[in-house]
């Protein structure tokens, strides 16, 4: 009966280590049919920077949300958050295309490891003056910004 147990739990460790490297494998973005192949990527696909995404969304916000001479200082800290954040980004993304080629599997995994880091400690750093900002925000500010955050675009009005 002990060695039946055994079995069971060695088959479903093992399934659950299975999932969770096959699972790493995709979150790393390794695209094995590309690898496989000697095509390259179409020119087509442009890649812009995260201070061009960045100071796009900037400027959606903005010109949506009608900020207030109030609120401006609020903005200007929130904003500065953004782009330095977007800075940082833009140089992990440099160092990898740098480093792309010759990098092996675990590198790479480490390197997306390294980058969700980053990631997790720029969302740290924007809460607070998003928080205050938003905190300072009139109803219609609010509710306008909550649907740029669920839909990614402003509502517009609808017309009948």
């Amino acid at each position: 009966m002990k060695q039946k147990a055994y079995q069971i739990a060695f088959s479903a460790t093992l399934i659950v280590v299975m999932v969770a490297f096959l699972t790493t494998i995709f979150f790393v973005n390794a695209n094995l049919s590309f690898a496989a192949s000697s095509k390259k990527k179409s020119s087509a696909v442009v890649r812009t920077s995260a201070v061009e995404h960045t100071e796009a969304q900037i400027k959606q916000l903005q010109g949506a949300l009608n900020i207030t001479e109030a609120q401006k200082e609020l903005w200007n800290n929130l904003t500065q958050v953004m782009r330095e954040n977007a800075k940082g980004m833009d140089a992990f993304t440099k160092e990898r295309a740098e480093n792309a080629k010759t990098m092996n599997a675990v590198e790479r995994m480490k390197f997306h490891s390294q980058i969700t880091e980053a990631h997790s400690d720029q969302l740290k750093k924007l809460i607070p003056p998003f928080e205050a900002f938003y905190a300072s925000m009139s109803d219609q500010q609010k509710n306008i910004t909550d649907t740029i955050f669920r839909t990614g675009r402003h509502a517009k009005s609808k017309k009948k």
